[in-house]
């Protein structure tokens, strides 16, 4: 290249670079990025409180099977994640103990074309050394005895009045939560006599309470919908998120935690 003009040789050395260039990203592998520079895809999800335990086995699940997807669950009240979902909060999937709930998130925009999937039914539960001998649902009614039940606003408050309702009794309720597993936590802290909860919770919850026959739960059943947010950042995900707790796998990590079929 000696006799070779001075521009000519910034040609050249410029035509070689990019050669050079060519030949290593013929050498990639397409859609890969170094490990310093790597992305990772995430997905939001607000679930029902009661949902914890299947929802953590099938997230993990979904995540061995995605391992370049995260999931992020936020389980609290039916009612206060669909207050969150309206005002804004970033989501991809919303999944709640009643349809009623769900209905209510569909209506808003924020949530479309949701699909049962589990049931649920309520139950009386005590701590485990039962203080007020509590028996059945109608020892509820005793002023002497402190019960604690959901807010009538979220699903498993909806329950337990139609639960009083159907057996003609009026629980002595001193405290009002906005979840399950805030009633959940009050009776097994001893800090109430007893307390109404999904029978997935009491099965849960193992030696910490004590599990009181309620009969007069038959018949009134939750039935759990989820579904894709409106404003989901991938609905494709999204909608495979949806898919696994459908999934046969899903099925069976919800009956392991004590629900029904929808």
């Amino acid at each position: 290249m000696s006799g070779m003009s001075g521009t000519a040789r910034r040609a050249a050395a410029a035509s070689a670079t990019v050669l050079a260039l060519g030949v290593l990203s013929a050498c990639s592998t397409p859609g890969t990025q170094p490990d310093d520079v790597a992305r990772t895809s995430e997905i939001t999800v607000l679930a029902a409180a009661s949902l914890a335990a299947p929802f953590d086995e099938i997230t993990a699940r979904f995540e061995a099977d995605h391992p370049d997807v995260d999931v992020r669950v936020s389980y609290a009240g039916s009612d206060t994640l669909v207050d969150q979902l309206v005002a804004g909060a970033p989501a991809d999937v919303l999944a709640t103990a009643d349809q009623a709930t769900m209905q209510r998130a569909v209506d808003a925009d924020v949530a479309y074309d949701p699909v049962l999937f589990a049931s649920n039914a309520p139950t009386v539960v005590v701590p485990s050394d039962n203080p007020a001998d509590v028996g059945a649902l109608a020892d509820l009614a005793d002023p002497d005895v402190d019960a604690v039940v959901c807010a009538p606003e979220v699903p498993c408050g909806a329950a337990t009045r139609e639960l009083e309702e159907r057996a003609g009794v009026t629980i002595h309720r001193v405290s009002e939560e906005r979840s399950v597993t805030d009633v959940l936590a009050k009776v097994a802290a001893g800090q109430a006599d007893a307390g109404v909860v999904y029978a997935t919770d009491a099965q849960a919850a193992g030696d910490d309470v004590l599990v009181i026959d309620t009969p007069e739960a038959e018949g009134v059943v939750n039935r759990y919908p989820i579904a894709e947010t409106a404003d989901a950042q991938d609905h494709g995900l999204a909608g495979e998120f949806v898919a696994a707790v459908t999934s046969s796998h899903g099925r069976q990590a919800l009956r392991d935690a004590g629900f029904g079929p929808p």
